[in-house]
């Protein structure tokens, strides 16, 4: 199967890392972890994704800072972002979209819709 992609998934639960990573590499992405903001904003540029999936509530730098932080840097900015995360109040979704965020999922997400996301953000068609 040809690589879809490149997506870092970032996460503090190790469980919720590996279940989104399984799925994603399933369907054909290449797929990196980062455990929180800051491990993220280190990796982003050796992993050059396309998408980033990236939890809201995690130590040293939560999702939606590290979301701000990658839409400043013109390195980054134009990286596809999908929260994930079960803060799912409408002022941290809409604060999330003034941010930049491309899509909002919440736990427990539905594996298809994640996948169906992370194949729209990286431009790549429906198999």
């Amino acid at each position: 199967m040809a690589e879809l992609g490149r997506v870092l998934v970032v996460d503090d639960s190790a469980v919720i890392r590996q279940l989104i990573s399984v799925n994603l590499e399933l369907e054909g992405f290449e797929v990196f972890t980062a455990v929180d903001g800051l491990d993220c904003l280190e990796r982003v540029l050796e992993v050059d994704p396309q998408v980033i999936t990236l939890d809201v509530i995690m130590p040293r730098l939560d999702g939606l800072r590290t979301a701000a932080r990658l839409r400043s840097d013109p390195r980054t900015a134009h990286v596809k972002i999908v929260i994930i995360t079960a803060c799912a109040q409408d002022t941290e979704v809409q604060r999330g979209f003034e941010i930049g965020v491309d899509a909002y999922l919440t736990k427990p997400f539905d594996p298809a819709e994640l996948i169906r996301t992370v194949r729209e953000l990286a431009g790549v068609g429906n198999p």
